[in-house]
């Protein structure tokens, strides 16, 4: 079993199962989410197809930012914090990387699934299951590499197993320059950022490992969306 690592959205690696990972913030977002009694996740790469959405598919609660934050209009940001009780059966998200990157996903590969370091054995365990061939698929900022996501790909890798791709070979090389999660995601653009609007504290959330045992996969499309249960 072949395992890549796509470090930046553009990328076209090969395989039939997908771990899409935007560790700062999207995908430990949806895990926290159905984590917390969320059905389902709705994933749109646009603002107006979730707004539209939330409408047609409701009760549903509708969250999501834009350079880190809340969307006008919006009920929740993308934050896991704020998604630690279920406010509808449905959550209807958008975010600037993670939900395009899904929702791509969802259009190349036969199995997708949620990954973050939160979820980080079970979801690895999930892919693997499958016993072919794994992409790892991270979701960078704004079409770069992001070395949280590049990471968080490495942690994952390394638990699935399997015969690893230079790729892969990479982000694993690159897990072990860091002495921990915290000290990856802090040392990233992606936890600079945060720190600057404040939001330290989910940079803390989101370096935690296996604290949750749910591996989130792709379901289906619901319109333009990617549905996650």
């Amino acid at each position: 079993m072949l395992v890549h690592v796509a470090f930046t959205p553009s990328e076209r690696t090969p395989g039939t199962v997908g771990v899409v990972v935007d560790v700062l913030r999207a995908t430990s977002t949806m895990t926290q989410a159905l984590a917390a009694g969320y059905e389902r996740v709705l994933c749109c790469a646009e603002v107006e197809e979730a707004r539209a959405l939330a409408v047609r598919e409701g009760p549903a609660m509708l969250g999501g930012e834009r350079r880190l934050q809340k969307i006008d209009g919006f009920d929740l940001g993308n934050s896991p914090r704020e998604m630690l009780e279920a406010g509808a059966p449905t959550l209807v998200l958008s975010t600037t990387n993670g939900t395009r990157l899904l929702v791509d996903a969802a259009s190349r590969f036969e199995h997708v699934y949620i990954g973050s370091l939160l979820n980080l054995d079970a979801v690895a365990a999930a892919a693997r299951s499958h016993g072919e061939e794994v992409s790892v698929l991270c979701a960078g900022v704004l079409g770069e590499l992001a070395l949280d996501d590049a990471y968080t790909a490495g942690r994952i890798a390394e638990a699935i197993g399997g015969e690893p791709t230079d790729s892969a070979e990479a982000a694993m090389r690159l897990v072990r320059s860091f002495g921990d999660a915290a000290e990856a995601l802090h040392a990233s653009r992606s936890g600079w950022n945060l720190r600057q609007q404040g939001m330290d504290e989910d940079i803390a959330f989101c370096a935690r490992e296996n604290v949750l045992a749910n591996a989130p996969r792709l379901t289906g499309l619901v319109g333009p969306a990617a549905a996650v249960s």
